[in-house]
């Protein structure tokens, strides 16, 4: 039978801690009743447990769930489990409920660390966006930080202030780390605002609760409705008139649009624009949702390309430079668009087809490096296809008519990774 919902009497009582207030008399009695409590070393250690009970310090989630499963069913059994802040936002709470059911559990959540780091800076968190770093590969947590003006992120062991920094460090400017440490705890709590830079040469021992990443210019938004990431456009592929550029070098908006389609830019991406120009397709790929580098060898084009990412409220990291030279101390990307390139274009095909993670996108108007590029994509190993665009737009005549207005034909090529194909549609 399923245990009353809110009355306690659930098999595993989860009870939130560290970020505020002591632990409140219900979760008193609880523990002086649990026979098994499992928790981090530091909760159990302030738990102030009775000497007959078992405790199980949380390390590796398994062996810490095989050890509740045996132990629930015992005559008299009472579980407790004590996590920080909400264990319910990116916590214990997920494995709990996919491993015994959300019926057996009995949630007392605390404060988060995300709403108690940005109350103690007296900003509103209803228009952040949350990534957790832990035990995960950080470079999503940097990328959301690149295309993001407020972020909070959950640091773990590889994922601190400094590994964040770093990645941060070689792709923006004017961006703000505070590290919130010990949060809840009287004696030790700090919070410090520091540069990418200054996070980068500190040394960060436990327990960091989270860090938070502002464009301190952008960190005050309207009133909202919806919690999070801004919803994405309502619209892509763009007018080239809402671009600044010059002599019409800009990658027109049938092309953009399936450019854009196989570049899949998402929250969390990094997204190379090569040969930038205007920088349209870092803009379109910044505003929805990844992080964006540009690269222009003209010195103009990069005060183009930035001025047109303030016009669309994003940032997008411009790098004056000609490929492949300027791609070496780039991060790597997820995926690449090259919309120049010249004689210089299989060797940027090439140096960005090997290090990409995903695929590159090529756009192209001579017939006679179509070859040339394809070979250059699958050298790397990726999966070569493509299409020529052809498109007439609507135009008008004199007397009310209109007629059809041939743009110039492009050349879209592709390259994906197999393994990306073969994962297509799976989540994240």
């Amino acid at each position: 039978m399923n245990p009353v919902l809110g009355t306690g009497t659930a098999p595993i009582r989860v009870f939130g801690t560290g970020t505020g207030e002591p632990l409140g008399p219900e979760a008193r009695r609880a523990l002086d009743a649990a026979t098994l409590v499992v928790g981090a070393r530091r909760h159990l250690q302030a738990a102030g447990l009775p000497d007959r009970t078992e405790r199980i310090v949380l390390g590796p989630l398994t062996p810490a769930l095989d050890r509740i499963a045996e132990h629930a069913p015992e005559d008299g059994a009472r579980v407790v489990v004590l996590a920080s802040g909400d264990p319910g936002f990116f916590g214990i709470v997920r494995a709990l409920a996919e491993r015994f059911g959300a019926g057996a559990l009995d949630v007392r959540p605390g404060a988060p660390s995300v709403a108690v780091a940005f109350a103690r800076l007296g900003l509103a968190w209803d228009d952040a966006v949350v990534v957790s770093a832990h035990g995960r590969d950080p470079r999503t947590a940097v990328h959301v930080c690149l295309a993001h003006p407020k972020v909070a992120v959950l640091t773990g062991p590889g994922a601190g202030p400094a590994e964040l920094a770093a990645g941060l460090a070689h792709g923006t400017t004017g961006r703000t780390l505070v590290v919130a440490t010990a949060l809840g705890d009287p004696g030790r709590e700090r919070v410090e605002r520091l540069t990418p830079a200054e996070a980068m040469a500190r040394d960060w021992p436990d327990p960091v609760s989270v860090v938070l990443c502002l464009d301190e210019s952008r960190v005050l938004s309207p009133v909202r409705t919806l919690a999070g990431a801004p919803a994405g456009p309502g619209g892509w592929a763009l007018d080239e008139a809402e671009f600044e550029h010059r002599d019409s070098m800009i990658t027109k908006f049938e092309v953009r649009a399936l450019a854009l389609a196989r570049l899949g830019p998402r929250t969390g991406d990094l997204v190379w624009d090569i040969g930038a120009g205007s920088g349209s397709v870092a803009v379109e790929c910044a505003r929805l949702g990844a992080a964006a580098v540009a690269v222009e060898k003209a010195a103009d084009g990069v005060a183009r390309i930035r001025a047109n990412a303030a016009a669309h409220g994003v940032y997008v990291h411009a790098v004056h430079g000609s490929a492949p030279a300027a791609l070496d101390g780039l991060p790597a990307p997820d995926a690449v668009f090259v919309g120049g390139g010249g004689r210089e274009l299989p060797a940027i095909v090439t140096a960005c087809a090997r290090r990409t993670r995903r695929s590159v996108v090529v756009a192209l108007a001579a017939l006679d490096r179509v070859p040339e590029v394809r070979a250059a994509l699958t050298g790397a190993g990726l999966v070569p296809e493509g299409v020529l665009l052809q498109s007439s737009r609507l135009a008008p005549l004199p007397g009310e008519v209109s007629r059809l207005a041939a743009t110039n034909p492009v050349f879209l090529l592709w390259g994906t990774r197999p393994a990306v194909r073969a994962n297509e549609g799976a989540t994240q």
